[in-house]
């Protein structure tokens, strides 16, 4: 009886451990289910995963990237990565397919390590990229060459090839799709200006576009009374709502009239301050290019009625006082402020240009200089340098989020390529070795922009 008892306990000890067992079981399995479920990313998050939908890449030199997403995905500080707002996302939709985005995405991050001032010239019969005969609308006939007597084009034909990576091609449609809903902003003086109106031709192929808005008056670029013309000019593209606008800014400060009520009066030039116009809209820009540089002479001071101003009164530096402390001045403090502002508007992408070279040979503008050349490369095809040869330029943006668009070395093989002694209101003895006959070199300036935006 006692064994019989003991052996009944035995076996319902048994089917009870047993049953534990079985439930611990499928409760484990239930959990680990569950648990996968809940860390699987929702359909939204996805959308960031795959690698067809593009990403746009912040390049900021010596500082980290600031997404401008609010989206909670970490992306690896090393790739530079932050997703496009749902504004380009849905535009790409419409206008590109998945393949093209990725495309794009691939070529971006191939951009960010791209020195694009270090490679040669080619010759490219397809080029020029507009008509300089036809771009009458954007273009001053002061330096559309193909109105004038000169009758040699070749410096038209030539393109840069960049040593270390592909420069996308330029066309209008892919600027414009590229800056949908977005201003593009040239400040600076008559190079800025030339930059302005390639830029123009080049979007617009050279034609005539009377779909294209004048919106000066948004910008307070209005001609003034007695003024030969407006301190700039700003156009818009409505099929896009893309803005191109360019500002007269020779030395990138701010002027002040020292005396409102005196037509002739001295003008603060507040070294340390950036130009009025630039503090008011540089919230409405996306990309901003910023150039200064010819105007920094004695001369030119004189002729223009500038006093040197730091810190809201005259300056009183010796160092300042000089030329090319001034400018080096001004530059680092413009493009400190600017720098400053890129995390108020991280949508920004801000360049720098470096220096046009001027070609003037046996004298100066006013004492006989000369640019006669009319053969392409005599002096060289390629630019070996990997370090700008511009430091003025290259060291204010150095550790900055402003970047750095250096076109003087590529330009300096060009001194074919100027306006020389072809002007239309030639004077006898003076030739402009300084500005470019357009078509021409600051095309590629804005090919390098476009491989940069």
């Amino acid at each position: 009886m006692k064994g019989g008892f003991y052996g009944l306990k035995v076996a319902q000890v048994s089917l009870i451990l047993i049953g534990f067992v079985c439930l611990a079981v499928l409760m484990l399995a239930w959990t680990k289910t569950t648990l996968l479920t809940s860390l699987d990313p929702p359909e939204s998050d996805l959308s960031y995963l795959t690698p067809e939908i593009p990403f746009s890449i912040r390049e900021a030199a010596g500082t980290k990237d600031v997404s401008q997403n609010t989206s909670s995905l970490r992306v690896d500080e090393k790739d530079f990565v932050s997703p496009l707002s749902s504004k380009d996302l849905e535009f790409s939709a419409i206008q590109s397919s998945a393949e093209d985005e990725h495309h794009q995405y691939v070529n971006s991050t191939q951009r960010q390590d791209c020195n694009f001032g270090k490679g040669r010239w080619v010759i490219d019969d397809a080029r020029p990229l507009y008509s300089g005969l036809g771009c009458k609308q954007w273009l001053s006939s002061m330096w559309a060459c193909r109105m004038t007597q000169r009758t040699d084009f070749e410096y038209e034909k030539l393109r840069w090839r960049p040593k270390d990576c592909d420069m996308e091609d330029f066309t209008g449609p892919k600027f414009l799709t590229r800056m949908v809903n977005k201003t593009l902003a040239f400040v600076g003086d008559s190079l800025g200006r030339q930059q302005f109106q390639s830029m123009m031709c080049m979007i617009t192929g050279g034609e005539e576009r009377p779909d294209v808005l004048d919106v000066g008056k948004e910008y307070g670029l209005v001609k003034a009374r007695g003024a030969t013309r407006p301190d700039g000019w700003a156009y818009r593209f409505p099929s896009t709502n893309t803005t191109v606008l360019y500002y007269w800014s020779a030395s990138l400060c701010d002027l002040e009239p020292l005396n409102v009520s005196n037509p002739a009066t001295d003008f603060a030039m507040h070294l340390d301050r950036p130009p009025a116009f630039l503090k008011r809209f540089i919230h409405k820009f996306d990309v901003l290019v910023l150039n200064t540089g010819h105007h920094w002479n004695r001369g030119k001071l004189k002729a223009n009625r500038w006093v040197m101003h730091v810190g809201g009164v005259p300056n009183t530096n010796r160092k300042i006082a000089e030329i090319a402390g001034a400018k080096n001045f001004t530059v680092y403090s413009i493009v400190g402020w600017v720098n400053s502002q890129l995390p108020r508007y991280p949508g920004l992408r801000a360049f720098y240009r470096s220096i046009s070279p001027r070609h003037f040979f046996n004298g100066d503008w006013n004492t006989g200089g000369t640019c006669d050349n009319t053969t392409p490369l005599s002096a060289g095809m390629e630019v070996v340098e990997d370090e700008s040869i511009d430091p003025v330029a290259a060291g204010p943006v150095k550790g900055t989020g402003v970047k750095l668009l250096d076109i003087t070395a590529l330009s300096q093989l060009r001194d074919e390529g100027h306006i020389s002694r072809y002007s239309i209101k030639a004077t006898p003895g003076v030739q402009d070795c300084l500005h470019w006959c357009l078509p021409g070199v600051p095309d590629t300036w804005n090919e390098i922009l476009f491989a940069q935006i």
